[in-house]
């Protein structure tokens, strides 16, 4: 009876495991499909993650164009930075689309996993208009945030030399625009070879 006892315990036990891990793998099945059903969004995404800092360069270029550049100048400025800026843009954002697309599932699959049970995600593949999607909207943000930390961990060895290329053609463009203004202020603000800093002021 013992041993009867024993072989049924351990068939139970190993039945409810393999359910178990076939409740997970369907689980884990409409996670990956969820990104898939996003796909504009995350293109998006990535696109504003690409042009925000090309959108912050230009408003510096158009601060220093302002002080720096003859009026006469700043039009023909404009245009030589625009064309670097779309150079840019158009080179990086491929990369960060990519690196969204590969790193989609692996930066909220723990996210969805933890929040929603494998009904719930069935109902977000299927239909995004219930309840749970004010939920699953609610979340984006937490979402959001481990997404751009992957990308941008992802692509950031890829893009950064572009950008600061980018940052290079911009400092020459606007250079050349003031009349070497800005070539001038920079040797300014080196220390002189062997000075030695300041000492503090004593209290």
């Amino acid at each position: 009876m013992k041993l009867k006892t024993t072989l049924w315990t351990t068939l139970v036990a190993s039945t409810l495991a393999v359910a178990s891990l076939s409740a997970h793998a369907d689980k884990r099945e409409q996670i990956q499909r969820l990104p898939s059903l996003q796909k504009a969004e995350l293109e998006g995404l990535a696109t504003d993650m690409t042009q925000q800092p090309a959108r912050q360069l230009m408003g510096q270029a158009q601060n220093i164009m302002v002080q720096a550049v003859p009026p006469e100048k700043r039009e023909a400025a404009a245009k030589q930075i625009n064309a670097e800026l779309t150079k840019y843009v158009d080179s990086a954002t491929p990369i960060v689309k990519a690196s969204a697309s590969k790193v989609a599932v692996s930066a909220v699959a723990p996210i969805l996993e933890d929040k929603f049970t494998e009904d719930e995600l069935k109902q977000l593949v299927t239909m995004l208009e219930s309840p749970i999607i004010k939920r699953y909207q609610g979340l984006l943000p937490e979402m959001q945030k481990s997404l751009l930390e992957k990308i941008s961990a992802d692509a950031r060895p890829q893009v950064d030399p572009k950008l600061n290329a980018l940052q290079e053609s911009v400092r020459k463009i606007l250079d050349t625009a003031s009349g070497g203004k800005l070539s001038q202020a920079a040797q300014q603000q080196k220390p002189a070879a062997g000075a030695k800093p300041a000492a503090p002021a004593k209290k």
